[in-house]
């Protein structure tokens, strides 16, 4: 049996099934990433809603496993030697979830960084911008009587996408006929842009069909749309 009561997480929280998995999450692109890997690979998991409208991920609880108070952050009972590894960053969890099942990361050196660039492509540059350009645009800063702040990130997230469209052009996938944890990490964001930010004709997303082809390939995958609602806010 696997003992994850030490891990403080577990009081607000407990595993029903403590040999799997453990993962707190909610359906943010961020944290979509975990889940989507998780149902990609087939690995057992329980799921844990952090719900932001009672501010869990500001409790003790929460903040004994991931200080920076983000989601999503895992447990795993089964870690490197056998012993349970609690991980956060969503990053950081596609490369262990990747390296853990031998799947979505390239085992050749070259293509294994090529891969990591373009997720700290994602981590660094369209999770921060899109982040940010919905704010301006969906929340509280569209309120604001200056549009400069939203038109910079307006600016940004083009710029990005244009990138994006340049490296999918010929390409079936971010890495070309394989599936990756690049893919992973891009797309639920892409995703969001247009989708739950509404930003589509602000960046004229139009202008991007290669983008448009790979986030239509990347929903119609079984796991995604499994991923896409864990955990369940019911």
């Amino acid at each position: 049996m696997h003992d994850l009561s030490l891990f403080p997480i577990t009081r607000k929280w407990p595993a029903r099934h403590p040999d799997r998995l453990q993962l707190y999450s909610l359906p943010t692109p961020n944290g979509v990433k975990a889940s989507i890997m998780l149902e990609e690979t087939g690995l057992p998991y329980e799921p844990h809603l952090v719900s932001f409208e009672t501010n869990d991920q500001l409790t003790p609880e929460f903040l004994s496993l991931n200080p920076n108070n983000k989601i999503p952050a895992i447990i795993d009972p089964d870690g490197p030697d056998g012993q349970p590894l609690a991980l956060f960053e969503s990053g950081a969890i596609l490369v262990y979830l990747a390296e853990k099942t031998g799947r979505f990361l390239p085992p050749g050196a070259a293509a294994r960084y090529e891969t990591l660039q373009w997720l700290m492509w994602q981590m660094g540059g369209v999770g921060p911008m899109f982040g940010q350009l919905g704010f301006f645009h969906k929340f509280a800063g569209k309120d604001y009587e200056d549009k400069r702040p939203r038109d910079r990130y307006v600016a940004e997230s083009k710029r990005l996408l244009g990138v994006l469209e340049q490296r999918l052009a010929g390409r079936r996938w971010v890495m070309g006929e394989d599936y990756t944890i690049a893919d992973i990490a891009i797309f639920p964001w892409v995703r969001n842009l247009v989708g739950f930010y509404g930003a589509g004709e602000l960046v004229e997303f139009d202008r991007f069909p290669q983008v448009q082809r790979v986030l239509a390939a990347f929903v119609e995958r079984p796991a995604v749309q499994r991923g896409l609602a864990v955990p369940s806010q019911r």
